[in-house]
């Protein structure tokens, strides 16, 4: 069911494309899943055999991919996949929605969201919009629930690298391998320059490398550790063009989650979860939710369920791992600060400071002012961890993050660092 739910996801996309008439260069291409270093035959002989079992027996195992410009090695192709420029196809989705009478309200803060039958969300600033039906909080951790669903899943940083290759060098297609942390790549081609003319390269994009968020001493080091990995693997790689880091959900059981929210009204909707697959699970989440709104069956409504159980022994002892991971992370209210004087704080860093019972985040900018908040994340009350690649503080249980002046970037919290 999980891969036919992600197979639709793809044909709708594909379908929605051609019913709005969205330029965003879609196409279908073959996936190459392929060994890690120590990896083994017998690996891919398993997922292979997993694959056949959930339907997809399309799925082979080959020696080697015999694309151009990289040696899988021994892999299994996937195909019939599909690749699309995300941002125009958002662009195209977006004209879409409000020629169809949507309305978009960027730059507002939602505060509050309430269900039942008076449903409406309170922005910031005290407006209201109510709903006559249902409300979906789709923002990748849902900041209306407190705590039930920031069990069931944890936040990871990954990241992406972008450098320019030749054109004709690398096959298009998606290759990704079986290490942990994984790594993906795809090729975004570039049909024309600044003016207009052909351009003579295309757009290597390779990511990976994850960790929880704010708990990695120094993330600069994993874009430098998947440089290392392209430079390894794709010998034509000159320099690195784009460096950046996004956030994701991984859910303890593998499935994401679109459905009711736990322990809110029936008319409360959550789309979360997506460990890295936004673009399938971004399309058939509001397929189900859609479904559950008008009351329709829907063949996977059980299956990405937010209020589910899943009593299965390996997402049981991943649930338990990952929450004592959290649980650990509490003693850093009981430690010592990074430092024990602003001095030792350089320029344009940051660091966490103990002062009496509580903890101070303190950011000393370029010119060496410092700024103080309230190192206690707001959302249940962990502290949060510098980070020095993104200038930010973020939150090592369940994911928060805030900008240098404690602005609020991410939640699960709703609100930023309180003052110092």
């Amino acid at each position: 069911m999980a891969a036919d739910s992600h197979r639709t996801a793809i044909d709708t996309i594909e379908q929605i494309v051609q019913d709005e008439n969205i330029d965003c260069d879609f196409t279908r291409l073959d996936g190459y899943l392929f060994l890690h270093a120590d990896g083994t035959h017998k690996e891919l002989v398993e997922e292979r055999d997993a694959a056949h079992r959930a339907g997809l027996t399309d799925v082979e195992l080959l020696p080697h991919s015999g694309t151009t410009g990289f040696d899988t090695g021994e892999c299994l192709r996937w195909p019939n996949q599909g690749q699309f420029h995300i941002l125009k196809y958002l662009a195209g989705l977006t004209e879409a929605i409000v020629l169809q009478g949507g309305r978009i309200c960027t730059h507002t803060h939602v505060s509050e969201v309430h269900g039942g039958a008076s449903a409406r969300v309170v922005t910031e600033d005290g407006a209201e919009a109510k709903a006559r039906r249902a409300i979906v909080v789709a923002t990748n951790t849902p900041f209306n629930d407190r705590v039930v669903m920031h069990t069931k899943q944890h936040p990871y940083r990954t990241y992406v690298v972008g450098a320019r290759v030749p054109k004709g060098s690398v096959t298009k297609a998606l290759y990704w391998d079986m290490a942990d942390p994984y790594h993906y790549v795809r090729l975004q081609e570039v049909a024309t320059g600044p003016r207009g003319g052909q351009t003579g390269y295309d757009l290597l994009i390779v990511g990976g490398e994850d960790h929880k968020t704010g708990q990695a001493d120094d993330p600069a080091a994993r874009l430098r550790c998947l440089e290392e990995w392209t430079r390894d693997r794709f010998p034509m790689v000159k320099d690195f063009e784009y460096r950046w880091s996004g956030q994701v959900m991984e859910p303890t059981d593998g499935l994401g989650y679109a459905g009711r929210n736990p322990l809110d009204a029936d008319n409360v909707f959550i789309i979360t979860g997506d460990s890295g697959h936004g673009m399938t699970h971004g399309t058939l989440g509001p397929l189900i939710v859609s479904d559950l709104i008008n009351e329709r069956d829907n063949p996977w409504a059980k299956l990405y369920d937010p209020g589910r159980i899943t009593l299965k022994r390996e997402s049981a002892q991943e649930y338990i791992k990952e929450n004592v991971n959290v649980a650990m992370e509490y003693t850093d209210l009981l430690t010592g600060g990074d430092v024990s004087s602003v001095d030792d704080i350089p320029n344009g860093s940051g660091a966490v400071m103990r002062r009496g019972i509580t903890k101070v985040a303190v950011y000393k900018d370029e010119q060496g002012t410092t700024h103080e908040c309230s190192a206690i994340c707001p959302h249940l009350h962990c502290v949060v961890h510098w980070n020095g690649l993104e200038k930010s503080w973020d939150c090592p249980c369940h994911g928060s993050r805030f900008t240098a002046l404690g602005e609020l970037l991410n939640g699960p919290a709703n609100t930023g660092l309180a003052p110092a």
